[in-house]
């Protein structure tokens, strides 16, 4: 009976008492760890997941935390740069020894779920909700209630300055200069040459 797990972003096939090397898991030496996310089982019959068998689960027991060997990574750009870089990277690994493979009742066992890294999962997801509390505090109703108290002052500075009055009085300049005592200058300037007309009338007489 064999079955293929799944865990660190890499694929594992296992059977009952193999000791694999799997990325960091957080948990202790000696403690026992099961795996949910099982692809396949094979036992009585073949069991393939989509993308997971339902209720199947592989159980092991930590033997130790390790790391793996040194990896060099070197670098060298040699056009126009001439820089080179070495770096070493060593993984961090957890050794575990399966125990039990089991086809149902991995939900209802009672052992601990297999976490990669030292519990990050974990942490992030309750510092994740510390935040969203925070920003429930803040009323948001006090803070919109400060504007609407500044945008009143501004429409009754508005209200001062009274249009009807400015309108009123260049309507009053308008009027002074009356048009009707221009039209009677002219009239009278007619008059003149009705005058001088008569003149020549009395001579010939």
């Amino acid at each position: 009976m064999f079955a293929v797990l799944k865990t660190g972003g890499k694929q594992y096939k296992v059977t009952s008492g193999d000791v694999l090397k799997v990325e960091k898991l957080a948990a202790s030496e000696g403690q026992t760890v099961q795996f949910n996310d099982i692809l396949m089982v094979q036992g009585k019959k073949t069991i393939v997941g989509s993308p997971f068998v339902k209720d199947a689960a592989v159980q092991a027991e930590v033997l130790g935390q390790i790391r793996g060997e040194k990896v060099i990574n070197f670098v060298k750009r040699r056009r126009k740069h001439s820089s080179q870089r070495t770096k070493g990277h060593r993984q961090y690994l957890t050794v575990l020894r399966v125990t039990d493979i089991l086809e149902t009742g991995g939900e209802k066992s009672g052992v601990a779920s297999a976490l990669n890294g030292a519990g990050f999962t974990s942490i992030v997801s309750e510092v994740a909700k510390k935040p969203v509390a925070a920003v429930k505090k803040p009323a948001p109703a006090a803070v919109a209630k400060k504007p609407a108290a500044a945008a009143k002052k501004p429409a009754a500075a508005v209200k001062k300055p009274a249009p009807a009055a400015a309108a009123k009085k260049p309507a009053a300049a308008v009027k002074k200069p009356a048009p009707a005592a221009v039209a009677k200058k002219p009239a009278a300037v007619a008059k003149k040459p009705a005058a001088v007309a008569k003149k020549p009338l009395e001579n010939e007489t």
